[in-house]
């Protein structure tokens, strides 16, 4: 009778993880207890008798004791290195009243060398009763040495102080600015309130960053989405920054990989670049191959509005609390055709288009920019995005499958803008914030991000906020607008699966696969299982990027065989 043939040895892994429960999101085989990594790449994904063969006698064991394995996260709309600054500028962002604001400003002052401008800042006026906006006067006695110029939360709109405005250059004399707002007083002069297009009168004379200053700033970021679990982010106006990044490449100190964008108004260098790396940007094989890169360039990135925190997002009727607003057209939509006409040149160039809607006049516009574009340029696998997408009319939701467009949001933005949204649309239009539910049951593909640092990075409370939409000020304990509530592995896969594929990474990422990517992320508890309630408290206790182990938390060691 003949011998059974004795299976091949298996080559040991570099890296193993045992007795977790592991969410592939991949449908082939949903969950595993167990994962091989040799390389940068997954090797096996199963049970934990199956991958106990691919220990060899320098492989490194992880036991966890049935903690939750995720994909990595892939944040998919991020402010990279606005973020790495904001980790060490002034925090005004939990400031709940002007007094605070001043506060927190005069005391940042003090422990900054005179004539530094101090930056940052990430206020929120819809924290303090009566939701007053701030002015010079308000700061100018807390930092008579201090150029200062800090902005709202939503970089839409940004407060100077007299030192800056002097500065500037900007008086009552000074003109509008077309997409802009310069917020005067009774009698013209400037409050130092400056909104959208009219923040680049103070950000001209800003000094610019050193490069050293940009890679610590970076070191920050990267530092602080490794303790998070995120593994990739797609970093929108990168511009010339990606070099930033690799040199921290270089350093062997990048943990995160970087989808870097660059602005739509200079869509024909990302064009030169992407074509100097080796293959036209719209190449299925090149997008594949460049995605396993840590620095990769990316899409191009135009604004149609502002926000609606600062009242410059483009709605077709006017404002609740302001009549006489319908919002702004951001200045790269002016003159009109203006943006349909970049669009049509970086999507001929093989670009990916990424463009900001928030309010609804705005979406539908790019959604006509987009459906124009397509027909004038003929089809091709172009995965349009619209960053926000945040009000939409019923009309518009289905038209994001239908034109195959990426809807890219930040779920986080719900439960914090659901505290006040119905006071600046009224409640007729509030059914169209946030859709998730109706754009997942349209067929859209829904891509998860943070808009870090405009909200935190961590995507755990942008999941729960999916999940529950429960309002930060507690008023809403069955959820905002409760029928656009998703899932959790609907919210999880467009933090990973969906997120890929808006970067054109499907291939590589998303999905715990064997081939793939060995990005991924353990949390300390089952978010599938618990109460959602519990789910933005749960912490990340691993993070693997390309094999490597870049965050352990405190007391999680692996073990060598």
């Amino acid at each position: 009778m003949p011998q059974a043939e004795t299976p091949p040895p298996v080559l040991p892994a570099d890296l193993v993880i045992l007795n977790a429960t592991v969410r592939t999101l991949d449908p082939a085989r949903p969950a595993a207890q167990a994962v091989a990594i040799r390389g940068n790449r997954l090797v096996a994904v199963g049970a934990t008798a199956e991958i106990r063969p691919f220990i060899g006698r320098r492989t490194c064991v992880w036991q966890l004791r049935r903690r939750l394995v995720l994909p990595g996260f892939n944040d998919a709309h991020v402010h990279f290195l606005l973020g790495g600054f904001s980790l060490s500028s002034v925090d005004l962002r939990d400031a709940r009243s002007p007094e605070e604001f001043i506060r927190r400003l005069a005391a940042f002052a003090r422990q900054t060398p005179p004539g530094r401008w101090i930056l940052g800042g990430d206020w929120d006026h819809e924290k303090w009763r009566g939701m007053p906006l701030p002015t010079r006067a308000w700061i100018d006695a807390a930092t008579p040495e201090h150029p200062v110029f800090v902005h709202r939360l939503d970089e839409h709109m940004a407060v100077a102080n007299s030192r800056a405005l002097r500065l500037a250059g900007v008086t009552r004399r000074t003109r509008e600015v077309p997409g802009g707002v310069i917020i005067r007083d009774h009698t013209g002069e400037p409050t130092g309130l400056l909104k959208d297009a009219a923040m680049a009168l103070v950000e001209r004379v800003l000094p610019p960053r050193s490069f050293a200053e940009k890679v610590e700033a970076a070191r920050a970021a990267t530092r602080h989405a490794a303790r998070l679990g995120v593994t990739s982010v797609q970093d929108m106006l990168t511009n010339d920054d990606a070099g930033v990044y690799q040199a921290l490449l270089e350093r062997g100190e990048l943990l995160t990989r970087i989808y870097a964008c660059r602005t739509i108004t200079d869509w024909r260098t990302q064009a030169r670049l992407l074509h100097a790396e080796g293959g036209r940007p719209s190449d299925a094989r090149h997008r594949t191959s460049a995605a396993v890169s840590m620095v990769r360039l990316g899409g191009v990135k135009g604004f149609a509005d502002g926000s609606l925190g600062s009242a410059t997002a483009r709605f077709f009727e006017p404002y609740a609390d302001a009549p006489e607003n319908r919002g702004l057209w951001f200045d790269q939509m002016l003159p009109d055709g203006a943006m349909l006409r970049r669009v049509l040149g970086a999507d001929r160039a093989g670009l990916q288009v990424i463009l900001h809607a928030i309010g609804d006049e705005a979406n539908w516009r790019v959604l006509e920019i987009y459906r124009q574009t397509a027909e004038k340029n003929g089809p091709r696998d172009r995965r349009f995005r619209i960053e926000h997408a945040q009000h939409l009319r019923p009309g518009e939701i289905p038209r994001f499958a239908a034109q195959q467009v990426v809807a890219s949001g930040q779920p986080y933005h719900a439960i914090d803008d659901g505290c006040w949204c119905a006071a600046r649309l009224g409640r007729r239009r509030t059914p169209g914030a946030y859709a998730f539910r109706s754009l997942l049951d349209s067929g859209a593909r829904l891509a998860f991000g943070s808009d870090w640092p405009v909200a935190p990075l961590n995507p755990l409370p942008g999941i729960y906020a999916a999940v529950t939409r429960r309002t930060l000020d507690g008023k809403n304990p069955g959820g905002w607008i409760p029928r656009q509530k998703i899932s959790v592995e609907e919210a999880v896969r467009a933090c990973t699966v969906g997120s890929a594929y808006a970067e054109f990474a499907e291939r590589v990422k998303g999905t715990l696969t064997p081939g793939k990517l060995a990005d991924l992320v353990v949390l300390d508890r089952d978010i599938f299982r618990v109460d959602p309630a519990e789910i933005a408290a749960a912490g990340v206790v691993l993070t693997v990027v390309g094999g490597r182990v870049v965050f352990a938390a405190a007391g999680l060691t692996g073990t060598g065989q």
